[in-house]
C-alpha cells in the first residue's frame, strides 16, 4: 500500500528533494500516511507535509517552533483613514516590539509564564505582522459570516512559540532520544505532549501580544475582531474509524476547524479561504502559504544586482517592508518563494478549498 500522497497540479513545481525526503519518513515505525502539500519544499524535515501516525509520535517532525501559526485580525481602522507615510515612519524608528510596554495589554500577561521576557516578539525567518487590506470578496456569505467588513484595514501576523518550543524540542531528544519516536502511552511522550501543548497556547498568546504592540505602535486603537487563528506546526490527536491517530503538521494548515488564511511571499496576495470537508486525503491538513522556492543562501547572489538597499523594503504591490537585516530582506523576497495563485488552484483543483477573500499586504513589520 502505498503510504504517500501528493496534493499539487500540473503548474505546480516541486522539488525532488523534498518527495525523497516524504518517501524516507514514510518508512518510520507506526506511519500510516504521509502527505505533501502544494508548498512542499524540503528542510530539516520536509515543509508544507503532515504525517499520521498510530501509537507513536514523533517530535523531531514538527521541529522546534511548535505552535508557529497565523493570525488575521480586524482592525478598527478604516482604509480610508490609512496613515501610511506616518505608520511607516513609526515603525522604521521603533527599534523592535519589545520597546512597547505591555503593562495595560489585552491580554495580560503572566510574568511566571515561560521565556516571558520575549513574548510578544516576531522572530526570525519567514515570520512578520502586516497591515493589510480587502482587495476582492469571492464568497460574500462567507466572508458576512465570519464578521468581516471590506473597509476595515486586517492585520496578519505570523510567529510561533520562539525560544520556547525549542527548549521543549532539545529537551525532548536529550533524555529521551524523541527523534527515534515516543509510543504514545509512556511517560516521554505524555510529557512531550503536555509541554507542547502549553507551547502551543504559547504561541497563541505570542500573536496576541504583537498584535497589541503593533497596533499600540501606530497609535491604533488596539481593539480587534479575531477572524482566525490556525497553527501549522503542531502534533494533534484525531479519533478517525475508531483509531486514534496523531496528525503531525509540519507547516500544513488544519482544514478541520474553520477558516484558514493563506499567505503568500510579502510581494504577493493573502487568500482567505474556507476548507472544505477535512479529509484523510490531505491528511486534515492543507498549504499553510507559498513555499520557499530557493534556499536562504543562494537568496543574495542571485538578487543583490536586481535591488538598492531601498529597492528590496519595496515590491510590485507597491507595499512596504520595515526591517534593518539586510540579508534577511534578500531571504525573503518574493522572488525566493512559490507562485500563492499556484498554490490555491491546487488546493481548488483537489476540492479541498473555496476561496472567501484576498488580501493585499500594504506594510510589513518584521522588527
Amino acid at each position: 500500500m502505498n503510504k504517500i500522497t501528493i496534493i499539487s497540479s500540473d503548474k505546480n513545481w516541486l522539488e525532488d528533494a523534498a518527495v525523497t525526503q516524504l518517501t524516507q519518513l514514510a518508512t518510520l515505525p507506526g506511519i500510516i500516511n504521509v502527505i505533501g502539500l502544494p508548498d512542499l519544499h524540503p528542510g530539516k524535515t520536509p515543509v508544507g507535509a503532515a504525517f499520521i501516525t498510530e501509537d507513536i509520535i514523533y517530535p523531531h517532525l514538527i521541529g522546534n517552533d511548535i505552535g508557529c501559526g497565523v493570525s488575521l485580525y480586524m482592525t478598527a481602522i478604516e482604509k480610508k483613514k490609512m496613515k501610511l507615510d506616518r505608520w511607516e515612519k513609526k515603525l522604521d524608528e521603533l527599534g523592535g516590539l519589545l520597546n512597547i510596554d505591555m503593562t495595560n495589554a489585552s491580554p495580560s500577561v503572566d510574568n511566571d509564564v515561560p521565556f516571558h521576557s520575549i513574548l510578544g516578539t516576531i522572530g526570525g525567518g519567514n515570520h512578520f505582522a502586516e497591515l493589510q487590506e480587502v482587495v476582492t470578496v469571492f464568497d460574500t456569505e462567507q466572508f458576512e459570516a465570519l464578521g468581516l467588513n471590506k473597509n476595515r484595514m486586517m492585520l496578519l501576523v505570523h510567529s510561533g512559540s520562539r525560544g520556547y518550543g525549542q527548549a521543549i524540542l532539545d529537551e525532548s531528544i536529550r533524555n529521551h532520544q524523541a527523534q527515534h519516536g515516543l509510543t504514545t502511552d509512556t511517560t516521554a511522550a505524555k510529557q512531550y505532549l503536555f509541554k507542547h501543548d502549553a507551547a502551543i497556547h504559547w504561541g497563541i498568546s505570542n500573536r496576541e501580544c504583537i498584535r497589541y504592540r503593533m497596533l499600540k505602535a501606530l497609535q491604533i486603537d488596539t481593539n480587534t475582531k479575531t477572524i482566525v487563528d490556525s497553527v501549522h506546526n503542531s502534533i494533534t490527536a484525531k479519533v478517525v474509524d475508531h483509531k486514534t491517530l496523531y496528525i503531525h503538521r509540519k507547516g500544513a494548515a488544519p482544514s478541520d476547524s474553520g477558516a484558514i488564511a493563506i499567505p503568500g511571499s510579502r510581494g504577493s496576495l493573502t487568500y482567505l479561504v474556507m476548507p472544505t470537508e477535512p479529509t484523510m486525503l490531505s491528511g486534515y491538513s492543507l498549504a499553510h502559504g507559498a513555499g520557499r522556492k530557493w534556499e536562504r543562501k543562494m537568496c543574495k547572489a542571485r538578487l543583490e544586482n536586481k535591488y538598492t538597499k531601498e529597492t528590496i523594503k519595496q515590491n510590485k504591490l507597491k507595499s512596504k517592508v520595515i526591517y534593518n537585516n539586510h540579508q534577511l530582506l534578500f531571504e525573503e523576497a518574493p522572488e525566493a518563494y512559490k507562485n500563492i495563485d499556484i498554490i490555491i488552484q491546487s488546493l481548488v483543483e483537489a476540492g479541498l478549498i473555496n476561496i472567501i477573500a484576498t488580501l493585499k499586504p500594504i506594510l510589513t513589520y518584521k522588527g
